[in-house]
């Protein structure tokens, strides 16, 4: 049976692009496989569920029957991809969660692939954050997103020795129209002809990126 995906997009720090990702995520799973369940995890961050109510839900993690109604639902192998939009403020309990229970280690053998999008920047909790994730899950996907409009120039020395998800830089006009709830980057590459604009060709190279990182994990796993 095909395996699940359930990616966790997280970080410690605010305003780092999150939901930016997970949007574009969450967008590109559907418009892949025809169906995604998003699960938004947010206490005072723009969210997930603004943008996409009809696939997103809202979790909360704050007492045993919530946590424990998120975790029966990320525990299936039903074949659609999961996606959680992790805000900082429960980023600790979140992985404390999911260490105690040992997720990741019946996550597979249930045939659920949980992924990491890691974002940081270059406060120190950043990398306080990525060596915890690192040493409680050594076998995890954990991958770090070098998001352009938070990291210039070379990425923190705590980061180099894995291939980050590169998400380039928009001029602050795109970023403003990007920004609206009612934008789709799907709807915008199928009803934009001009493919040489930059905002096309950002949102096209970041669903290649995903498209490459699924398979590079597929890949990894029956290596």
């Amino acid at each position: 049976m095909r395996r699940t995906p359930v990616y966790i997009v997280c970080s410690p720090r605010p305003a780092v692009g999150k939901t930016l990702i997970a949007r574009a995520l969450t967008e590109f799973l559907v418009l892949q496989r025809g169906a995604v369940t998003a699960f938004d995890i947010n206490l005072r961050e723009p969210s997930l569920l603004n943008y996409l109510p009809g696939v997103t839900e809202t979790a909360l993690i704050s007492d045993t029957f919530g946590q424990m109604a998120l975790m029966d639902r990320l525990i299936v192998n039903d074949g659609v991809p999961k996606v959680i939009d992790l805000g900082f403020h429960a980023f600790d309990d979140y992985f404390k969660l999911i260490a105690e229970i040992g997720f990741m280690k019946e996550a597979d053998r249930r045939g659920v692939d949980p992924i990491v999008l890691f974002i940081p920047d270059r406060d120190r909790a950043s990398s306080v954050a990525w060596t915890m994730l690192r040493e409680t899950f050594p076998n995890a996907a954990i991958v770090p997103v070098e998001n352009e409009h938070v990291l210039w120039g070379p990425l923190p020395r705590e980061f180099a020795r894995v291939r980050p998800f590169k998400v380039a830089a928009l001029p602050a006009f795109l970023k403003s129209i990007i920004g609206r709830l009612n934008f789709s980057f799907s709807h915008y590459l199928r009803t934009n002809k001009d493919q040489s604009s930059e905002l096309h060709q950002w949102v096209r190279t970041n669903y290649t990126r995903f498209r490459e990182l699924e398979l590079n994990l597929i890949l990894h796993k029956l290596g």
